[in-house]
């Protein structure tokens, strides 16, 4: 839904990933990657991610969480990006090349094509695993290219509480119901909280910890979200209309936010990490 881009799966290839790879979609992840971006930055500190470290980057889109480990592993570190999408990972490279960051590479495919090498001391994902038709599967395979004792650390979306708050707000309410219908036909899990640990634990990890955060200020965030989707919503059927004009949506959107005197958040942001066993 929200960040990657990826499509990624061990096992179907034509998964359908609802948000498309347009140049329109790729500058609102970019947004969207701005808002997440302190988050994720905190969370793979506390995982352990750091100077001299070899991560691969799972799904990577157009790089935003590549661009922020490279940060954090430094010019002795090495981040390796999969994505399955040529337009994305062109992108993502040109913005690493314009950053001069050479301790970053990308590669298309998917989990199942990753070269043999030396192990990474971790792999991650933002918005990822929900995409996928077998999280389990996928989790438990990238354990192989781990290092014994190394990382896993995820972060993915919830809808649940980002609904909640939007009830009250009628148009702000129609298009998260209709953008969560839309996922949910896709093959999206749109309510992460509940079963990511699980995720890890039938995969065969422990897993460390976990934790929820909710994040304000959605008000550019849910018309980017219905434009990308806009494709998938004609071709589901679903009732457009209710949403009126898209192309004053945005407008109205936040009109309706300023008028009610409240702030509507982005979907909760659930961070998942788990060590592999030692030899």
């Amino acid at each position: 839904m929200l960040e990657s881009g990826a499509t990624m799966t061990a096992s179907d290839p034509d998964t359908q990933y609802a948000l498309g790879s347009t140049d329109a979609e790729h500058e609102r992840l970019i947004r969207q990657a701005a808002w997440l971006a302190p988050y994720t930055e905190k969370f793979f500190r506390e995982v352990g991610i750091g100077p001299g470290q070899r991560i691969l980057d799972l799904g990577s889109g157009v790089g935003d969480v590549a661009l922020l480990l490279a940060r954090l592993v430094g010019p002795a570190g090495e981040v390796v990006g999969i994505e399955r999408d040529a337009h994305s990972i062109a992108r993502a490279a040109a913005r690493v090349s314009k950053g001069g960051l050479h301790q970053v590479s990308f590669m298309r495919g998917d989990v199942s094509q990753i070269p043999g090498s030396k192990p990474f001391d971790a792999v991650v994902g933002r918005y990822i695993l929900m995409f996928l038709p077998n999280p389990v599967a996928i989790l438990r395979s990238l354990t192989e290219f781990i290092r014994p004792g190394g990382v896993l650390a995820f972060q993915e979306a919830s809808f649940a509480n980002f609904l909640e708050h939007a009830a009250a707000l009628p148009l702000w309410a129609l298009g998260g119901a209709l953008a969560q219908e839309t996922f949910k036909r896709s093959g999206t899990i749109t309510d992460m909280e509940p079963v990511l640990p699980r995720f890890f634990r039938e995969a065969g990890l422990s897993v460390v910890s976990t934790k929820t955060e909710i994040i304000s200020g959605a008000e550019e965030w849910l018309a980017g979200i219905l434009h990308s989707l806009l494709p998938q919503m004609r071709q589901f059927n679903l009732p457009l209309a209710p949403l009126g004009d898209f192309n004053t949506l945005s407008e109205r959107l936040r009109a309706e936010v300023a008028a009610s005197n409240s702030a509507t958040p982005l979907p909760a942001l659930v961070s998942a990490w788990a060590l592999k066993p030692p030899v």
